[in-house]
């Protein structure tokens, strides 16, 4: 069955080519060119990602996602768009987004994200631990782990990794994929973070957790 995504963008050519690109890769795309369409849809069909821009007509992407999550839509959303202050990435996750992907953007990128979100096993459901280890669970809304009772509280980027982990268990996940979940586009991609988070994580896991396939990228093991 073809996954159906929602688009939101007033740019028509960009609308046109994100449609077009990822009907070619199999999906079904309703797109829509402003706020109160996007509401309508959401409402009206049961998608299975949200795209939406955050400058539109009528009501912007933010207000968009917040009204759907206060009315019960658990469907995951990543926001497309222009703007890049540490506030708008603030107001994007508070709002209740997935993922957050800045113009310009290449269509692998965005593809790559949405595939990612696609294959995880949690959304926003009213519970949103998900049980690691015996003593360990991770709060996918709070980015709170706690392991044996002890709180830790996640930066960004070693939230996203874990969550990118928990969305492939037991796989191997590449360095490109991490590359373009943790890094925008145009960001510099940097290997020596990479494992700096890699670090972080194991220290409050355990160095079985996350096992490294050489030139390959990283194997997340529940065995």
């Amino acid at each position: 069955m073809k996954k159906k995504l929602l688009l939101l963008e007033d740019d028509l050519a960009l609308n046109e080519t994100v449609v077009d690109y990822f009907e070619s890769l199999g999906f079904s795309v309703t797109p829509v060119y402003d706020g109160n369409s996007a509401l309508d849809a959401i409402y009206e069909n049961n998608f299975d990602l949200l795209l939406l821009d955050v400058n539109v007509p009528d009501i912007n992407g933010f207000e968009i996602l917040k009204t759907a999550r206060e009315q019960g839509s658990t469907t995951p959303a990543i926001f497309i768009t222009s703007l890049n202050s540490m506030s708008d990435l603030e107001n994007g996750y508070d709002s209740g987004c997935d993922d957050y992907i800045r113009k310009p953007f290449a269509l692998k990128e965005l593809k790559l994200r949405v595939e990612s979100i696609l294959k995880r096993d949690f959304f926003h459901n009213e519970s949103s631990k998900i049980q690691i280890d015996a003593n360990i669970y991770y709060d996918t809304n709070s980015n709170l782990l706690t392991v044996n009772n002890d709180e830790v509280q996640l930066n960004n980027k070693d939230a996203k990794l874990l969550k990118l982990f928990l969305q492939n268990k037991d796989t191997l996940v590449t360095h490109e994929v991490i590359y373009s979940t943790l890094w925008e586009y145009g960001e510099e991609i940097s290997e020596s973070a990479l494992r700096t988070y890699i670090k972080n994580l194991r220290k409050h896991l355990g160095k079985e957790k996350i096992v490294s396939i050489k030139k390959l990228g990283y194997r997340f093991t529940t065995k």
